[in-house]
């Protein structure tokens, strides 16, 4: 009856470790495809629900890296792991924190 009914863990019960292993299954998972165009991409981040990769070889100033972090990369990680809600690159934070550091203290 009830007794072997799979429990699943709430997301508040997962742990970060466990989190950014589902994220690099499903990234080594995209990795041939990448590569198979000349190019890569590596973890860097999971904070706050947004992955940061940053992209490498032909993906690195590809005009259509967009569309491969949006539509390709960011779709699958947003379907196959819940906690992530968005795939931002490297360089985007980057010049998010410059940003916010400007802000905050004028520089």
């Amino acid at each position: 009856m009830e007794e072997n009914k799979k429990v699943y863990p709430t997301l508040e019960e997962r742990s970060r470790d466990e989190i950014v292993s589902d994220i690099n299954k499903v990234l080594n998972k995209l990795r041939p495809y990448l590569n198979s165009e000349g190019g890569d991409l590596e973890f860097i981040d999971f904070i706050d629900g947004i992955v940061y990769v940053r992209m490498l070889g032909a993906c690195d100033g590809c005009g259509a890296v967009d569309y491969t972090l949006k539509d390709g990369i960011e779709a699958l990680l947003v379907e196959y792991v819940p906690e992530v809600i968005e795939v931002r690159q490297a360089a985007d934070a980057d010049q998010e924190m410059e940003d916010n550091l400007k802000d905050v203290y004028g520089m």
